[in-house]
């Protein structure tokens, strides 16, 4: 019982992990067409541009799009800078 205690305990004092995101390029062929938009990330995809883009790489797929890279991943502070590059692309996948 304590030992539940202690990791509940440990678990309330942990601060909310913050939102990430993460940008991109993305691309169709036939006709060739390329997008570079923002994304919400799962919290188990912000450690690395590996995880992101396993997370994100499916979401694109359904769409006909494949993933190319991701560029970089950020939190919230970094959302008002790309909005306007990511035009229909921000925040769609």
């Amino acid at each position: 019982m304590k030992h539940a205690l202690l990791i509940l305990a440990l678990l309330a004092a942990a601060p909310a992990q913050a939102d990430c995101y993460a940008d991109y390029k993305a691309k169709q062929d036939n006709p060739l067409r390329l997008h570079y938009g923002v994304a919400k990330l799962p919290d188990n995809a912000c450690g690395s541009a590996g995880a992101a883009a396993k997370a994100l790489a499916p979401r694109l797929a359904r769409q006909g799009w494949t993933l190319l890279n991701i560029l970089s991943i950020f939190g919230p502070e970094g959302l008002d800078q790309r909005k306007a590059s990511a035009g229909q692309y921000f925040l769609r996948y």
